[in-house]
């Protein structure tokens, strides 16, 4: 994916990667690595989780299934460079960027779909964008595997999007991402406890 092709995914989170993120991601591979793990893990789990709860819903749950797959994929393929480069798998605790939006769902439906789309669509973005924001200050090996999975994240997002719109109200969309798009700048961009990759900028690293 060339650098230009980001802008309409800058344009819809708002704000970029800030440049103390990048500074601890090149500083911190090993937690980089296993929190990226855990992150495609999670995204498998949320397309799995839409399918049960939507299976009436063809078009999601077709494209859910393929979602799930290409992350579980993903999955396999962090964690062989996680062995290739002998860092020791621990759990980590979850940075607070998803359940935080998630707080924003609404509990009755059809809005509860639409937010959960949309957020997973931001989620997706970020990964997105931040795959290039790091991708160009780590080594070649992982430098071009980053690189290789803006294509597919950015598939993801508008994937999420084009979901929304088919099951949703376009106008309620339109307010729903102006809300969920407020807090996810808060969050990537405000100081944090702790490194991960949603995280903001960490004040320290655990």
């Amino acid at each position: 994916m060339a650098v230009t092709d980001l802008q309409p995914i800058l344009n819809f989170l708002g704000t970029a990667t800030p440049q103390a993120w990048i500074d601890a991601a090149v500083v911190n591979q090993d937690l980089l690595l296993l929190d990226h793990k855990n992150c495609e893990y999670k995204a498998a789990s949320n397309a799995i989780n839409l399918m049960a709860k939507y299976q009436e819903r063809v078009e999601l749950v077709t494209a859910m299934a393929r979602l799930a797959r290409e992350e579980l994929a993903h999955h396999e393929q962090v964690m062989k460079f996680i062995k290739k480069r002998g860092v020791a798998l621990r759990p980590l605790s979850a940075a607070r960027y998803a359940a935080s939006l998630r707080t924003l769902v609404r509990r009755n439906e059809p809005g509860m779909l639409t937010d959960i789309l949309v957020i997973s669509a931001f989620i997706e973005a970020r990964s997105c964008e931040r795959f290039a924001a790091i991708a160009p200050h780590l080594d070649e090996e992982l430098g071009a595997f980053y690189a290789s999975l803006l294509r597919t994240e950015a598939r993801h997002y508008t994937g999420y999007l084009k979901l929304a719109h088919l099951y949703g109200d376009a106008g309620d969309i339109a307010r729903r991402i102006e809300v969920i798009r407020a807090q996810e700048q808060a969050l990537i961009g405000d100081p944090d406890t702790e490194f991960r990759f949603h995280s903001g900028p960490p004040t320290s690293v655990r």
